[in-house]
């Protein structure tokens, strides 16, 4: 059975970005090391440390859909319908954009609970990653991730958009998957049920 999980690159202070959707800061470990990580989309590719490496390709090896949120789509423009994990993308969205046509391996829909099910369908025992803040949030709360994963970077942002806020629940989880990189920390956790 497919694993749901989310990984977000998070500065120290628990942010994603900075309050315009800046990312510069949070992605240097993505070029601090020798080891090319190549990505499905063409123009993404990344040069990482060697634990990094192991890490990236954990987590994007086995994604069979991905799951965003509408603004995250649209500030990419779907990814150019090629996210670089290779996989389908599934958005929740409450309005669909009227172009959807443009994005033929992505579909819309009205919200989370759908589309993890949907993902799941999709990704056919394949793992299924949440790529937004909210959506993430919002599958927390309603008990849908398997795995919570932060690379936490060494920046402070002092504000921005949290990976973690608003959850309205208690949330336990088990203890991390630690892994060592340059410029950033790897932690995975499962999430206690």
């Amino acid at each position: 059975m497919s694993r749901v999980f989310t990984h977000m690159t998070m500065s120290l202070d628990g942010f994603i970005a900075d309050p315009d959707d800046g990312i510069e800061d949070l992605f240097d470990w993505y070029a601090a090391g020798d080891v090319a990580v190549p990505s499905a989309n063409k123009d993404i590719s990344l040069n990482v440390d060697e634990a990094s490496a192991g890490v990236l390709r954990d987590l994007t090896t086995n994604v069979g859909a991905l799951i965003s949120g509408r603004r995250l789509f649209d500030i990419t423009d779907g990814w150019g319908d090629n996210h670089p994990v290779g996989a389908p993308v599934v958005v929740v969205t409450h309005q669909p954009p009227t172009d959807a046509e443009r994005w033929p391996r992505t579909t819309f829909v009205g919200d989370v609970s759908t589309a993890v099910a949907r993902a799941r369908e999709i990704a056919d025992g394949t793992d299924v990653t949440i790529a937004s803040a909210n959506v993430a949030q919002q599958a927390l709360k309603l008990g849908l991730v398997d795995e919570v994963c932060v690379s936490l970077v060494p920046v402070l942002l002092g504000e921005g958009i949290p990976y973690f806020a608003n959850l309205g629940a208690h949330q336990l989880l088990e203890d991390p998957e630690v892994v060592q990189g340059r410029r950033a920390l790897h932690l995975r956790y499962p999430v206690r049920r």
